[in-house]
């Protein structure tokens, strides 16, 4: 039977803290759609962490979050800027635009996934045109989808031009536990500009739930309504904020985040192919061809080839030292 260990933080179980939450939320009856005691309590958990007076509501998914705080920041006929690999851009099967009635998407390049300056600013110099759409709004994420880390400055340097034009600001956090375990200032966020931030709870060892937080007041009007309307406001939604209380009420998402983060390192050290990118977070991406690729399937474990070709392995929270020298043993044998 395949192995799906490293294919992807999504593969791992949820945490006995996130389980437990869960079980602790379940007692008795409470109000629906968001307006419970348990959905208010892990809001002002996410608000703690942040250090941050926002808006705060729990939806189902990574796409859902990233796409309808897209439609919040743009108009149908404007863009988003972001990088040309980013989860919106590949992953999300056009949900921003589906989401946004029309929005679009412009790719930026950058190396390790993080945008380059000169790319942004050639971009924001573009002339509005009535037969395209300019942008309104910028996204980012961190960590990458390269597994590497932006600092809070170079987030910074990238936000400053594009609120200087009176555009928003996305971040996709969906591995923001494990920026945040690499040295990453979650506190900072609130400083930088950072209209709308979706705080990824999947990944990070949970039951399916991410928690879109609001910087700019004035976007939570109505914003209930976007996500009735988009099918993202549970009736039960205690169900969905209850995770994020387990796994932050004594950090045990930066503890779990730090360990996925650790097996990466530990991975990388062992890895007798090339690594393409910096191991910052919980991410391995190496160079190996399709031929080893095929014969590492056969063996057992799994693997995607990632956008830029390289073959991408992921740790998470339930990876265990034994497994990743295991699996080092079976890369060394077809290396």
């Amino acid at each position: 039977m395949a192995r799906y260990d490293f294919a992807s933080d999504n593969t791992a179980p949820a945490t006995p803290e996130a389980l437990q939450a869960l079980i602790s939320a379940n007692e008795g009856f409470a109000s629906g759609y968001g307006t419970d005691h348990v959905s208010r309590q892990a809001a002002d958990l996410v608000r703690a962490t942040l250090d941050a007076d926002a808006e705060v509501r729990f939806v189902a998914s990574g796409t859902a979050a990233n796409a309808v705080s897209l439609a919040a920041l743009c108009r149908p006929f404007e863009a988003v800027l972001a990088h040309e690999h980013a989860h919106i851009c590949t992953d999300e099967t056009g949900a921003p635009g589906f989401f946004g009635h029309g929005l679009g998407l412009i790719g930026l390049a950058g190396a390790s996934g993080r945008i380059d300056g000169p790319a942004l600013a050639a971009a924001l110099d573009q002339p509005d045109m009535s037969y395209r759409q300019s942008p309104a709004a910028l996204s980012l994420t961190n960590s990458t989808e390269y597994g590497t880390l932006y600092a809070p400055e170079a987030l910074g340097d990238l936000i400053q031009p594009v609120k200087a034009k009176g555009y928003g600001v996305h971040l996709d956090g969906a591995r923001l536990a494990n920026a945040a375990a690499a040295g990453f200032d979650l506190k900072r966020i609130k400083d930088l500009g950072v209209d709308i931030l979706v705080f990824g709870g999947t990944k990070a060892g949970m039951p399916p739930t991410e928690a879109v937080v609001i910087f700019e007041r004035a976007l939570a009007r109505r914003f209930d309504a976007r996500l009735k309307q988009a099918g993202q406001l549970p009736s039960k939604g205690r169900y969905y904020a209850a995770p994020f209380i387990g796994m932050l009420q004594d950090g045990a998402i930066f503890r779990h985040a730090a360990h996925a983060n650790a097996m990466a390192k530990r991975l990388a050290g062992l890895m007798p192919f090339k690594v393409r990118h910096p191991v910052d977070a919980n991410g391995v991406f190496v160079e190996m061809d399709d031929a080893t690729l095929k014969r590492l399937h056969k063996s057992g474990w799994f693997a995607y080839r990632f956008l830029d070709g390289s073959v991408r392995f992921m740790c998470s929270w339930a990876t265990t030292a034994e497994t990743v020298d295991a699996l080092g043993e079976a890369l060394k044998s077809l290396a």
